[in-house]
């Protein structure tokens, strides 16, 4: 059935169905299959107060998100957030901001430009986006969150001709909405280190984008309301087991959106949901590893 669709997918290096039966856990380039990702971490003192959470948890979180943008945050607090990382050797991921909803078009609000996400509009909203990413770089920062395929392409040109420095991570967002392993292929072969899938995608179709592409993906453990409000804490090790090596994004439930400031009861809430899937984790599949911290895609800071 379907055979020449079959076929040209196949063509193009692409698997001809959803399936994990073959699927065996890979690892990340310096070893492990997986890390523990905290997200909204949106300010210094939100950022402090989940490592403190975490350690109290014994719960070992290799890699911390921030999701509002650069131009939210001051130099100094940056770097604050940046030293802290790199000092604990985790992980920090600035997002890029202005983005469609911090813009004067009204489009992305209404029902039919929704699907407008929070791409970049025009030149000028890719030459802020740049300044965004010139800013963190001086500032420490090594990894950033991508919300547009079109601001990635120029990066990754920046990347390869040195106009960046080669150790830079970029991360596509899940707001990019990266629905099928062609896509994570086109992504991928733009510069793409991490891809964070969909939430909406079940275990074989999982399966699928590891059989296409063969760097880390980002994998929800839960949703916020907003996001609709999943909870698939017992799938997760066979999704580490299927799709390794994968950052698991753990508590968003906690909140009822992704990109608020999170109170302290929510950020308490969030590191007890990352608790859980790690225990889930240890019960249910052992074997996995956690993700050396000599892995680039962790995103550790560089601060001069």
């Amino acid at each position: 059935m379907f055979e020449r669709s079959k076929q040209a997918l196949i063509s193009v290096g692409l698997p001809d169905t959803d399936s994990r039966d073959d699927n065996k856990a890979k690892e990340f380039s310096a070893g492990g299959h997986y890390g523990i990702e905290l997200s909204s971490m949106n300010n210094f003192s939100i950022l402090e107060r989940a490592l403190g959470l975490s350690d109290d948890y014994e719960l070992n979180v290799t890699r911390f998100i921030e999701c509002r943008g650069v131009m939210r945050l001051p130099d100094a607090e940056i770097k604050d957030m940046a030293q802290l990382c790199q000092d604990r050797k985790k992980g920090l991921v600035l997002s890029i901001g202005p983005r469609a909803t911090n813009d004067i078009g009204a489009f992305s609000y209404c029902e039919n430009g929704k699907r407008v996400g929070y791409r970049n509009r025009g030149i000028d909203g890719l030459k802020y986006a740049l300044e965004e990413v010139f800013r963190g770089i001086e500032l420490g920062i090594t990894g950033f969150l991508i919300y547009d395929e079109g601001l990635l392409y120029v990066l990754n040109q920046m990347r390869k001709d040195g106009s960046i420095p080669k150790y830079i991570q970029f991360k596509y967002s899940v707001h990019a909405a990266c629905c099928n392993p062609a896509s994570a292929k086109l992504l991928t072969e733009n510069g793409s280190d991490t891809i964070n899938l969909t939430p909406t995608v079940s275990i074989d179709m999982i399966a699928s984008f590891r059989k296409a592409v063969s760097i880390p993906f980002d994998v929800f453990s839960d949703t916020a309301k907003a996001a609709g409000g999943f909870i698939r804490t017992y799938e997760i090790p066979e999704i580490i087991r299927v799709a390794a090596p994968v950052f698991i994004k753990c508590g968003p439930i906690s909140q009822p959106t992704q990109n608020h400031l999170p109170s302290d009861v929510e950020i308490v809430e969030r590191v007890k949901q990352a608790r859980n899937v790690y225990e889930h984790i240890n019960r249910h599949y052992p074997e996995a590893r956690l993700v050396n911290p000599d892995e680039p895609s962790i995103c550790i800071p560089n601060c001069h």
